[in-house]
């Protein structure tokens, strides 16, 4: 770069960079700044340096002020920076330093119309070495100088040179051809020998010209834009939503506005006017809106609302209040600025109950803790005084603990519960008696000494002490590992003697099963010494070892036959006075009859009679009949026993239906329905096996309850119960053959009763009920 005139004698040189930006250059320290340094400054520059206000120029060309130290920038010159620059006096204009050359830079001249000067070529004091420009010394003699023009450096040839194109009136758009020819007369035009050096030199005065031209038509917008803002200022009218059609027949008179001819430009500069009052509105507009939400939080945080307060009861509380009718900043608000205000107040106040609320939860927590662990003290103090050990019981504990506030402390509270506790602690102890058992356990096997409900605490003492590894512990836990063993035999003992009470009731069942299928059958006169000789062979006989238990077998076959027999006169009985009963209502039917033809009334006078008795449904015998079969057949299957509640139950609410109904009913009807009820009632006598179901649906009776799912299923049902009495006739075939092997292993010798009745029961696991009786219906 080349540097530009200086001050003469200063340290600071000013150049410009490949851009054309004004830099400054220290030619003695070598150092490059951007900042004008003072020694180059003007008396104006250096008064304004101190000033916090600096003068920028804005895209458009238009200047303002920044103020450094406050931010802030203003259109409009500020008033202290008006007054230093009024308080000093323009200096007078020196001429212009001798160029200076600085390594690295490009030239750089000053404005043709401030520096034109004279050149006085006689005052050259240091000669160019460059041939052409001035003659050589030659043995002290001196040449004579040529026609040509000399100079002392090529800048001063080349400033020179500019000069005759400035004098020339040489414009920027000229051609260097058109350049040439306007100044290849003068003497000057010789001042650059080289031609290229030249058509340099015309560029770089064609770039400054341009230059020039840009800053003076910066300087002249600047100026219109002030005066014509001031102009529009002047007219209150105008308004950010105004339009250059409607504001230009308004200002076509102002003087301003004439002093331009270029329509684009006024239009320029209203529109650019509109967009700060624009700016200005929507800032005032922010402010305005700003100050109404800040009221608005201030008057919704004064209605003291719950965190659960709905719009609906908000919104009428806001509409009455006076404060947000009469103030016309709340007019800036719209209804979701509004509803966005009360969704924040709402938020703020639901985040404030959530932290009081997770305080408090905390505060309990922290609560609780310190009460499980002062409980906990406690539980471990009762542990040290041998109250709380392996085996304890709550209610030992709790008679002890009641009325310590502890323990009071801890009821109610969330999470472990005292009791929870304590059996932690117990189970603590359970699990620290693992190892003493251990070896206890160990101590008896390697003794072969068996503990049964007879044996003494001393009896084992004794054997624990003669062991090293037993003699150490504890009596108190000996004592009660002692009583956990003896308590476990006595619960052996008792489940043997069970499981031999159990296999006694099979064996009578066995064998009432075999006096039940003897041939010729039992009847019901026959006697104990009757049928005994008949059952001596059989290995059922010899499995019981009582001849009381035998007895009681033939008594339950006995007595069974009785109820068969009783069962059966009854059902004679009540046929005999259903058909007597059927007799007499026949007598009565005709006697009827032939009143009734005697007064005149005919059987359709009676048919068209209305009558409350229901239609007879000539199904319902069938279905009855088949619901009975059917149940016959599943209970013969399953061996279950009715459920005597249920069926108690279900019969008490068909009697009251029955009582009910036969009011309406006529003697012929409720002879039906007592037969009906008979049958059913027999059905209810062999029980429900599968509980819940009270009747079967054929899709006939719409009084039925059951579910549409049940009476899709009827033809899978009726399958089941054809399978199920398959299966029934199989198994009566497998029972004769197992009746016959074992007839056959009893001729075998060496064979024992008891031998046989075991092996009959690992063969075969039949199915006992736990009844009284322990039979199985077989009809």
């Amino acid at each position: 770069m080349n540097p530009a005139p200086s001050m003469p004698g200063g340290l600071w040189q000013e150049a410009r960079n490949a851009d054309g930006r004004v830099y400054y250059y220290n030619v003695q320290t070598k150092a490059t700044q951007w900042a004008k340094p003072t020694e180059l400054m003007t008396p104006v520059e250096r008064a304004l340096s101190n000033q916090p206000w600096k003068e920028y120029t804005a895209e458009g060309g238009r200047k303002y002020w920044y103020n450094t130290e406050t931010k802030q920038s203003t259109w409009e010159m500020p008033e202290v920076y008006r007054t230093a620059l009024a308080q000093v006096q323009p200096p007078p204009a020196q001429p212009p330093s001798a160029p200076t050359f600085v390594a690295g830079g490009t030239s750089s001249f000053p404005p043709y119309l401030q520096q034109q000067r004279d050149r006085d070529d006689s005052d050259r004091n240091t000669p160019d070495r460059r041939p052409g420009y001035m003659g050589m010394e030659t043995n002290g003699l001196v040449t004579p100088q040529q026609t040509d023009p000399e100079y002392s450096s090529f800048e001063e040839a080349e400033s020179a040179f500019i000069k005759l194109l400035r004098r020339c009136n040489v414009q920027p758009d000229w051609t260097w051809e058109q350049a040439m020819r306007a100044t290849i007369k003068d003497p000057q035009y010789r001042a650059l020998k080289d031609p290229r050096d030249r058509r340099a030199a015309f560029d770089k005065h064609a770039a400054e010209v341009r230059m020039q031209e840009r800053d003076r038509a910066k300087e002249r917008f600047a100026k219109l834009r002030t005066d014509f803002y001031t102009m529009l200022k002047s007219h209150p009218e105008i308004k950010h939503y105004s339009r250059w059609k409607t504001i230009r027949p308004i200002i076509e008179g102002e003087t301003i506005f004439r002093s331009t001819n270029d329509e684009s430009e006024r239009r320029q500069l209203f529109e650019e006017y509109i967009l700060d009052l624009k700016k200005d509105h929507v800032e005032q507009e922010a402010v305005t809106r700003k100050a109404a939400m800040d009221d608005l939080a201030n008057i919704l945080k004064a209605l003291e609302l719950e965190p659960y307060a709905r719009w609906s009861e908000v919104q009428n509380a806001l509409q009455a209040n006076e404060k947000i009718q009469n103030d016309a900043k709340f007019k800036t608000l719209s209804k979701s600025d509004i509803l966005t205000a009360f969704e924040n107040h709402i938020k703020s106040l639901e985040r404030n109950f959530n932290d009081a609320r997770q305080q408090h939860k905390a505060a309990k927590a922290r609560r609780e803790r310190h009460n499980r662990e002062k409980y906990l003290d406690l539980l471990k103090e009762l542990r040290s005084q041998g109250k709380i050990k392996a085996g304890s019981k709550w209610m030992h504990i709790h008679a002890l603990i009641q009325e310590d506030p502890r323990y009071v402390a801890m009821l109610g509270q969330s999470g472990s519960t005292p009791l929870d506790l304590f059996w932690d602690m117990v189970e603590e102890e359970e699990r620290s008696l693992r190892g003493p058992r251990n070896d206890v356990l160990d101590v008896l096997d390697d003794k072969r000494y068996e503990i049964t409900t007879k044996t003494t605490y001393d009896d084992f003492m004794s054997v624990m002490a003669t062991d090293r590894r037993t003699a150490n512990i504890d009596p108190d836990t000996l004592q009660l590992i002692f009583q956990r063993v003896q308590e476990k035999a006595q619960r052996r003992s008792e489940d043997e003697k069970h499981a031999a009470d159990r296999h006694q009731r099979r064996a009578v069942d066995a064998l009432r099963s075999r006096i039940k299928h003897l041939e010729p059958p039992v009847r019901l006169g026959d006697t104990w010494e009757q049928v005994r000789p008949r059952i001596e062979k059989f290995e059922e006989y010899d499995a019981l070892e009582s001849d009381d238990l035998r007895m009681s077998a033939f008594e339950k076959v006995v007595r069974r036959l009785k109820e068969k027999e009783e069962d059966a006169n009854r059902d004679r009985d009540r046929d005999r006075d259903r058909d007597r009963e059927r007799g007499s209502r026949r007598g009565d039917y005709h006697e009827r009859s032939d009143r009734d033809s005697r007064n005149g009334l005919y059987r359709s006078d009676r048919r068209a009679r209305p009558s409350r008795t229901p239609d007879p449904d000539p199904y319902e015998a069938d279905r009855r009949k088949a619901q009975a079969d059917r149940e016959r057949s599943y209970r013969k299957v399953s061996g279950l026993s009715p459920v005597r509640e249920r069926r108690d139950d279900r019969d008490r609410l068909r009697d009251k239906e029955r009582d009910r109904d036969r009011r309406g009913l006529s003697h012929y009807d409720r002879e039906r329905r007592d037969r009906e009820e008979e049958r059913e009632r027999l059905y209810r006598t062999r029980g429900d096996p599968r509980g819940s179901r009270d009747e079967l649906d054929y899709g006939g009776d719409t009084r039925s309850t059951v579910s549409s799912d049940r009476r899709r299923r009827r033809d899978s049902d009726a399958e089941s119960v054809a399978s199920r009495s398959a299966k029934r006739y199989r198994r009566d075939d497998r029972e004769k053959e197992r009746s016959r092997e074992r007839s056959h292993r009893d001729r075998e010798p060496g064979r024992t009763p008891v031998a046989a009745i075991e092996e009959e029961t690992k063969v075969e696991k039949a199915v006992h009920s736990g009844s009284e009786e322990g039979e199985i219906e077989e009809d």
